[in-house]
């Protein structure tokens, strides 16, 4: 099934409405005609264990498709210890075509029109051990569409990718101020672990202001999760043959198949897209 996530409270109560009152007594039904019967369930829970059999997972996921645009002033998650695992404003999912003939995942849309953020079958996972509940993630077997912010502080993994003027690529490495790479809090965003320098080899995260999260050429991916770590730990890819590590706190992972020009990037960045009706500009703000 396919909702628009505008739509959740309107189908529900259309749905009830249209359900009908009976009173009939329950009989039991064969075997063949059970067989007739094809359906598919709206939630399905599984139990994984973990390879290294320290975790046991039970993940939770809900049959549904969603396309949709969000709007956030303000996120701030894993406040402790003096600092911030993912402090961001103006968040957006999803965005508006800024001209006629924008084209976003195979689609050409005309200027105006909304181009959704898709997912499909979204989940919660639980991974527990000895102790108790080690971690929650949350996440979709597929999804693409642009995420646009103004970060300061990330946490997690970009699977962004750079490229010189020479043609040669360099997957993208978060840093902090001074250029020591991390994943915990990192502020900047460049291809030289261990040296920042700004307008040459690095910029800060806020220059990243859209990305498109996704698979090779436009297509899904089934990375994108934003998991909640009482200790570092591994999530299993969904497919069960691979694993991602994970710090203690907040874990956001954003899959991109983006390519981005380094020099146009440390001295410009990446023009956001156009999140609000009244189109803000490519800086927003």
């Amino acid at each position: 099934m396919r909702h628009h996530a505008y739509g959740y409270a309107t189908l529900i109560t259309f749905c009830l409405g249209m359900v009908p009152v009976a009173q009939a007594e329950l009989e039991p039904i064969s075997e063949s005609v059970m067989g007739d019967v094809t359906g598919q369930a709206f939630m399905q829970v599984e139990n994984i264990t973990g390879a290294n059999l320290t975790y046991e997972y039970t993940r939770m996921t809900l049959g549904m498709d969603v396309e949709t645009r969000v709007n956030i002033d303000d996120v701030q998650a894993g406040q402790i210890d003096g600092g911030t695992d993912f402090s961001a404003q103006h968040v957006a999912l999803g965005h508006i075509a800024r001209v006629d003939g924008e084209q976003f995942n195979g689609v050409t849309y005309n200027e105006g029109e909304v181009i959704p953020f898709e997912a499909r079958k979204p989940y919660i996972e639980l991974a527990e051990d000895g102790a108790g509940l080690a971690g929650f993630r949350m996440g979709f077997e597929q999804a693409r569409g642009s995420v646009s912010s103004h970060t300061t502080s990330f946490s997690g993994d970009i699977g962004l990718k750079f490229e010189d003027n020479t043609g040669a690529q360099y997957d993208a490495v978060l840093m902090d101020g001074s250029g020591v790479e991390t994943n915990k809090r990192a502020s900047h965003i460049g291809i030289s672990p261990g040296s920042c320098i700004q307008g040459t080899n690095c910029a800060p995260l806020t220059d990243l202001r859209s990305i498109n999260v996704g698979g090779e050429n436009n297509g899904f991916t089934d990375g994108f999760f934003i998991g909640f770590q009482r200790e570092g730990m591994d999530w299993q890819s969904l497919d069960g043959t691979s694993a991602i590590s994970v710090g203690k706190g907040v874990f956001i992972n954003l899959p991109t198949d983006m390519t981005v020009d380094l020099e146009n990037f440390v001295s410009g960045g990446v023009d956001r897209l156009r999140t609000h009706q009244v189109d803000m500009g490519t800086n927003l703000f």
